[in-house]
């Protein structure tokens, strides 16, 4: 798991791509990305499936600010982003949330 950071100088946002191997995706079929930036919304950020297995999806997200999130596969099971920026607790359950700052 990773993401690459973007900054574009005419706007203050910031283009975060999300991906995930084969590997850490555990064969699922959907993946979907969901965090503070969508309201935890389990739907609204699909990603796509790569060739290789892997998926992956871009987010434009606003600068200067940090943003929880995680990863639902097949919408059943939860996955953090273990090279993220940081973590912190979940509001809802006793899991840990990754966190990335733009």
């Amino acid at each position: 798991m990773a993401f690459k950071k973007q900054y574009l100088k005419s706007k203050s946002v910031c283009k975060v791509t999300f991906k995930l191997t084969k590997e850490e995706a555990q064969q699922a079929s959907k993946v979907s990305l969901v965090g503070e930036f969508n309201d935890w919304d389990q739907t609204s950020l699909p990603m796509k499936k790569l060739k290789n297995g892997g998926f992956t999806t871009t987010v434009d997200l606003p600068k200067d600010s940090t943003y929880q999130f995680r990863y639902l596969l097949d919408n059943e099971l939860w996955e953090n982003d273990w090279q993220a920026d940081s973590y912190a607790p979940s509001p809802v359950s006793l899991e840990e949330n990754s966190v990335v700052t733009v």
